[in-house]
This record gives structure tokens, sequence and C-alpha cells, in this order.
């Protein structure tokens, strides 16, 4: 697949409408989470995720459906129908799969007939293709499943990494900015007023906002290039992946024997990102929960941490003194 380019071309106007979703978009997840069981890679927790959903799947008997209707409408290629993923979906999962059950035959027609031009379709999606009203209700209540089966085991460590990127993406914004903002968003995302320009799938792509703002969308499943809505007349969107920071170890490390093994372990991590949850530190070093929040308290007295709390998270972040504990404290 060639890579390609999108261009989301802002005015004064825009930039005063960006907005970051407050949740969750479970049919972008979905849509994203396709891609993920469709191809390799991703790493290790999309590994682990992609053998738990297949086998999930196929305990429940949507693996077979799931194969022959889903994963077909949203191939990896640079388009896949809009309708798939309505905005309703933001305001809550049920909305979503409501606004897709309540989708106009013709739109559908009309977009099952693109994606005809990127890939083939199975005879199974006829019924749909003509805009059949049960065929589109059936499709809905699939993606319902889908989302409920696929994503619960997961759904904790979906709504922490979800939520720590809004609350960065909240900080940048409120410290900093909207410009400030956009340019954080990613490696594979460039701010050069007033052009956000990102990687994409294949071809150049440009999208003009024209006053109607835009929404970010971080997306747990999106773990290749950021994706955009096709249809240029739909509220403008952009799903783009969640950061992806691991701790670095240093052999010559003697936080360790002044903190604790696992106290220092706690301490490079919350340094390695931009802000870590309690149950990230919990996952990430291997500890349990109270066990993480008892050593983040200490690392909060002692000032090498700041901790705040967010809606049901608390968010801790390294300090400068942290910093520069991690930074001197290597023998000379």
């Amino acid at each position: 697949m060639t890579g390609g380019t999108l261009r989301i071309v802002f005015t004064g106007e825009d930039l005063a409408r960006v907005r970051i979703a407050s949740g969750i978009d479970e049919l972008w997840e979905m849509a994203m989470s396709l891609h993920v069981l469709q191809r390799p890679g991703g790493g290790e927790d999309m590994t682990g995720w992609r053998r738990q959903a297949r086998a999930d799947l196929a305990e429940t008997g949507l693996l077979k459906p799931v194969r022959q209707t889903l994963v077909p409408l949203m191939p990896i290629k640079a388009y896949f129908p809009d309708f798939l993923t309505p905005h309703h979906a933001q305001a809550g999962p049920q909305n979503g799969i409501d606004a897709l059950a309540d989708t106009p035959p013709s739109r559908v027609r009309h977009e099952v007939d693109q994606l005809r031009r990127h890939a083939a379709l199975p005879a199974t999606l006829d019924n749909l293709a003509r805009g059949n009203q049960r065929a589109i209700t059936g499709l809905a209540g699939l993606a319902g499943r889908y989302c409920q089966t696929a994503f619960a085991p997961h759904r904790t460590t979906m709504e922490h990494a979800l939520g720590r990127e809004r609350a960065r993406l909240t900080r940048l914004l409120t410290d900093h900015g909207v410009e400030a903002m956009l340019a954080a968003l990613g490696p594979r995302m460039r701010w050069r007023p007033p052009i956000l320009e990102t990687d994409y799938t294949t071809g150049r792509y440009e999208i003009h906002l024209r006053g109607r703002g835009l929404t970010l969308i971080p997306s747990y499943f999106c773990r290749y290039t950021p994706v955009a809505l096709a249809d240029p007349s739909l509220p403008p969107v952009l799903i783009f992946p969640t950061p992806r920071r691991t701790p670095v170890s240093d052999p010559d490390d003697a936080l360790p024997d002044l903190l604790g093994t696992t106290r220092a372990r706690i301490l490079h991590c919350i340094a390695a990102t931009t802000g870590c949850t309690t149950s990230e530190l919990a996952r990430r070093t291997g500890t349990s929960l109270s066990s993480a929040s008892a050593h983040a308290q200490v690392l909060h007295r002692a000032g090498l941490i700041t901790s705040t709390r967010h809606a049901n998270m608390v968010i801790h972040q390294i300090t400068r003194l942290g910093a520069d504990l991690i930074r001197h404290q290597a023998p000379p």
C-alpha cells in the first residue's frame, strides 16, 4: 500500500471549534479493531487482544458472521463506508447503533457501491448492497454484539488509555492553547499553520473545514495512520492512534538502591509518559493496584511526581525534581 497525505485546512473560526471526543467512540473502535483483526502486528497488546477476541467471537457464534459481514465492509483499503461510523456514537454506543440501524437505504446503496471500486464483496452482502432495511438493521445488531464481545475483556484498558490521552490533550489546550495541542498530536501529524498534515493510507486527500471545526477522536485500536471520513459534507473528525511509550531501563541506574526496585520502576514509568494512571503503573510494573498507588503516594510526598485526579482516574506526572533525579543519579 502506497503511503499518502491528508491535509486539513483550518480557518481562525475552526481553531475555536476544535473539540476532543469526551469518551470512547465504539463504532470507530469497531472499524479500527477489525483492521487489527485482519493483519498481524500492532504490538504485543494487540497480539493478545487478537487471540482473545477470536476465541470469544467463536465461543459466542459471532466469528463467522463477523468474517462474512463486518470484515468485508471494512477492508484495509483507502475507503470504507462512512455510514458505519455515525457521529451519534460519540454520545454513547447505543446512540451509534441506533443511528446505524436508521441509515437511509439510499445512502447504504451509494456507499456500498463506492466500496465495490476498492474491494470485491461477497454474495452475503447482496441484500445490504440493495439497501434492504432488514439487512441494515441486522448489520447494526451485529455491530453492537461485536463491540460487546470483542471489547469486554479489554474495556478497562481502553478507557484508561483513552482517558489518559484526553487528559493530556486537555492540559495542553488549557495551558498552552489550541495550536500547541495540534502540534503535539503525534509523530504522524504535523501542524503547519493553518494546515494540519498527517500521514494517510494512500493518495493525497484535503479537507477544508470552513468554520465547521474538527472533532479529535483518539483511538485505542488505530495503530497505523490517522483516519478521516471520506464524505467532506459530514461533520469533520480525525481519528488517530494514542501514543504508546515504554520506559527505558538504564544499566547504570542507581535509583533501585535509593528508592527500591519497584518504586524506581514506577518513577521511570511516569517519567517516560506525559501522564500515567495508577492502573497503568500497576500493569506496566507488574504490581497490584494498591501497591502501585502506595508507591505513587510516597513519590508524590517526596516531590518527585504530581498526582492529579481527573474524573475517576488519578494522573501521575514527573516533576522537575524527579526528572533531575533520574538524569543525575548515575555515578560519576
